[in-house]
């Protein structure tokens, strides 16, 4: 049975849930849509910690719906599917990402940006189409529309696959929007985190030189020797900054947290761009001047479509990319946000749910 207050779905479930704005995690029990036509339930095996769940658990964008189960980078094993499905079929390995609903006949739905559409679904805390609430992957399945699941190649362990759900889309769409695709070009890259990290290997993939942007030093041997990057600036050094404007063609900002915009614009060539992904709590400063004088542009991008994360994770099939990893237990998840809140993590917690996620 669901708990109390939550409309009953013919499909049970179980997962672990937060009931408030502490964030604290715990076994939830509650249903599921049945099976429709168009539809592919899926049995989760790993699902990856995102940041965005920890400001969700803790109501940080003052948007969350409680009892809230988070996760959106979901990998697992067909099911069930509909009878008008023909992109998957049983046993199939899959991925479900950031969303599970749009409206499909909008300008963005059109070009296929489902993932600008207004009226667009999200996994888990967003509003389906039958006025239920829509719960992610720390939980044991989940029915999803075909349109909005993806194949994950044989090639990719799934384990490394399901961060790309999210943080491997997240940079890959910015890097091929805005042209930073093109082989030989000079690419910045701030913050190495779960987002960093992957930004790192993609552009690297493409022919990219990469230089790291980090306030932390100790960063440099892992972004150089591990992840492959060329260079590294500790953004803190001006002496380090100074010998390196003009030099960059973009620059994809994966920061959350405040910081100043004026030294990244100052890194960029006549034309450069600079990318925003992460989303800090308060306005950051951007001044015009360095923009004006430059032709520069400051942009912004959010995840991708369907038809390019398929994309995206073929593409990483193909280079071997993949996210770098620490897989926990369910019972672990509550002191990996205390350790996320920290950026204890090298580069993304994935939650081993087919193994250790089981109902009492």
């Amino acid at each position: 049975m669901a708990e109390s207050g939550e409309r009953e779905l013919p499909r049970k479930a179980f997962g672990w849930a937060a009931r408030d704005s502490s964030g604290i995690l715990s076994p939830f029990t509650f249903s599921r849509r049945a099976n429709g036509d168009n539809d592919v339930t899926l049995s989760i095996i790993f699902c990856g910690i995102c940041h965005s769940d920890l400001h969700a658990l803790k109501n940080e964008w003052t948007n969350s719906i409680y009892p809230i189960v988070p996760g959106h980078e979901i990998v697992g094993q067909v099911k069930e599917v509909g009878k008008n499905v023909t992109k998957f079929k049983v046993g199939d390995k899959v991925g479900v990402g950031c969303m599970v609903g749009s409206c499909r006949s909008c300008h963005s739905c059109n070009k296929g940006c489902e993932n600008y559409c207004p009226n667009i679904i999200f996994t888990y805390n967003s509003v389906d189409r039958d006025d239920t609430i829509t719960y992610g992957g720390y939980s044991d399945m989940v029915v999803v529309d075909q349109h909005f699941v993806v194949k994950v190649p044989d090639v990719i362990p799934l384990d490394r696959a399901a961060p790309l759900l999210c943080a491997g889309i997240t940079v890959y769409s910015p890097l091929r929007h805005y042209g930073l695709s093109e082989p030989g070009q000079h690419i910045g890259v701030v913050g190495l985190g779960g987002l960093g990290h992957v930004a790192v290997k993609f552009a690297k993939a493409f022919g990219a030189k990469v230089t790291v942007i980090s306030t932390s030093p100790n960063k440099k041997q892992d972004a150089i020797e591990k992840l492959g990057a060329d260079s590294f600036l500790v953004s803190r050094d001006p002496e380090q900054i100074m010998a390196a404007i003009g030099t960059m063609d973009g620059i994809i900002d994966t920061v959350s947290a405040m910081h100043p915009l004026l030294p990244l614009l100052a890194l960029l060539k006549l034309d450069g761009k600079l990318i925003m992904l992460g989303i800090p709590d308060k306005p950051l400063e951007l001044p015009l001047f360095p923009l004006i004088m430059g032709r520069k542009i400051v942009a912004g991008s959010c995840i991708g479509g369907m038809q390019e994360t398929q994309e995206m994770i073929d593409f990483a099939a193909k280079h071997n990319i993949t996210a770098d990893i620490e897989v926990v237990p369910i019972d672990y998840v509550n002191n990996a946000m205390e350790r996320l809140a920290k950026a204890d993590v090298q580069y993304r917690f994935v939650i081993d749910i087919a193994n250790t996620l089981k109902a009492t």
